[in-house]
């Protein structure tokens, strides 16, 4: 393998202007998550809906994450990562404009699982790419960019709703030609959108699908102008190795002795759903009414949602500076540790509430705990298992099922977002938040153990380094 001293110093603005291009659909998912909670309340009055369906019209989109998720790998490896990135900016145009002239109920939802196909099909895209065009000393630097687009996302979202609703007076009331503010909260979607499209047109295709078309030229101009190798034939000797055979890949790949499938596999899949498990998810879904049950008013509640999203967004820059120098398993040891710690003190707090459903109340001074220890969770994780999974996902598995078994490991992760989202007022009602919080924590400590136990590292090693696998 080509050393990293013999190798050329990555051409850096290249290379980052690229990796930012394709991290962009990470924000069209955190947009879509923060920009429908805005306007929930109008669609509720809209379209006259119980709390039921209005849950989910929020939550379709999470399954067409999934199942975007599913195609998204095959689709990468017959038509390209770039091709792959233009249709998910398609869809979600697309999305964007149906759901802000919808009719009813279920047309809005149509065009929600619409925006959650291309959502999810990014999400696969995105870390695949990345992987695959990054320089290995880079490449964990580079990967958590995706979790910064999609933190920005969130924030741009809430910005957004909030100068709109403001503008309007409220987000029933009617804005721009003659339309009411919440749907322009959707409509506004497009703009992002139209940027991933565009950018992603601009940018070279990965040197792994290349290869596996037999474009060899046009691959190695990629490794020579983006990633900057000084031997790029040696470098597309070890690509088209790890493929092992040139027949086309198929899901067959992805069997294994594992019940069924590969070791790594099984890897992913439980690191993709402990992110969720966690219940990142119910601290930015239902943040307004979290807040509210400490004393907040509702101003004060969408203020400190605000806030929470600018720190999610600012310690993802943590794993940004950390994730290449510290590596991927040591990062997520201290986030399990401190997630658990953080919803340990919710999980006492809301043991103590008093009331419930959206009446719930916390005395002093178990108010202020809770408050603190959501979000000593929301530091840790978005230091952590925020962007670091994701990185982990794009670069663990072999050149040869890596579009396929991102897929599949990314449906993974939505399917437990979707029921996380769905589960989490049901089982707060039932149980009450002290339980609830109880549990997150449990799967907070699961996830120290199974990173300590079960992960590889692969920090710093080329994609080609079959050796990684060993610990598998």
């Amino acid at each position: 393998m080509e050393s990293e001293q013999g190798a050329a110093a990555p051409k850096r603005g290249k290379v980052i202007g690229v990796t930012i291009a394709a991290a962009l659909g990470g924000l069209l998912f955190g947009f879509d998550t923060a920009v429908i909670n805005g306007a929930n309340e109008a669609i509720r009055q809209e379209f006259a809906l119980d709390p039921a369906v209005l849950g989910f019209v929020v939550a379709v989109t999470l399954l067409g994450c999934a199942a975007g998720a599913w195609f998204a790998g095959q689709l990468a490896d017959l038509w390209g990562r770039k091709k792959v990135m233009v249709l998910a900016a398609i869809l979600f145009v697309a999305s964007s404009l149906g759901a802000g002239f919808s009719f009813a109920a279920w047309d809005l939802m149509i065009w929600r699982f619409i925006g959650g196909l291309a959502i999810g099909t990014a999400s696969v895209i995105a870390p695949a790419y990345i992987a695959e065009v990054a320089p290995a000393r880079m490449r964990g630097a580079l990967g958590s960019l995706q979790q910064l687009a999609i933190t920005s996302g969130i924030f741009l979202a809430l910005l957004s709703d909030a100068f709109l609703a403001d503008s309007a007076g409220s987000a029933m009331d009617q804005f721009w030609l003659g339309l009411p503010a919440w749907r322009w909260m959707l409509l506004v979607g497009v703009i992002p959108a139209a940027v991933y499209g565009g950018l992603s047109l601009g940018i070279p295709e990965s040197p792994q699908y290349l290869l596996r078309v037999g474009r060899v030229d046009e691959a190695r101009k990629v490794i020579t102008n983006v990633v900057g190798s000084r031997n790029p034939d040696a470098r597309i000797k070890e690509i088209q190795d790890s493929f092992e055979r040139e027949d086309k890949s198929s899901f067959r790949e992805l069997r294994g002795p594992m019940l069924g499938l590969q070791p790594i596999l099984w890897i992913g899949m439980a690191v993709a759903a402990l992110q969720q498990l966690v219940g990142i998810n119910a601290i930015f879904y239902y943040s307004n009414t979290l807040w509210q049950s400490v004393g907040f008013s509702e101003k004060d509640s969408f203020t400190t949602s605000v806030i929470t999203s600018i720190i999610n967004v600012a310690l993802t820059f943590v794993a940004i500076f950390f994730v290449d120098k510290v590596g991927r398993t040591k990062l997520l040891l201290v986030g399990s540790v401190g997630m658990f710690l953080g919803l340990l003190a919710a999980a006492i707090s809301f043991s103590q509430a008093s009331g419930s459903g959206a009446n719930i109340s916390l005395p002093a001074p178990w108010g202020a705990v809770a408050l603190v220890g959501a979000n000593v969770f929301v530091i840790f994780f978005a230091a952590t298992w925020g962007p670091v999974m994701w990185v982990v996902l794009g670069e663990i598995f072999p050149n040869r099922i890596r579009s396929m078994a991102l897929g599949l490991t990314a449906m993974v992760n939505w399917i437990f977002n979707f029921i996380v989202t769905l589960l989490f007022p049901i089982l707060s009602a039932a149980v009450g938040l002290g339980y609830v919080y109880g549990g997150f924590a449990l799967f907070a400590a699961l996830s120290f153990w199974f990173v300590k136990t079960k992960m590889p590292d692969v920090s710093g090693r080329e994609l080609e380094d079959k050796g990684k696998l060993l610990k598998a």
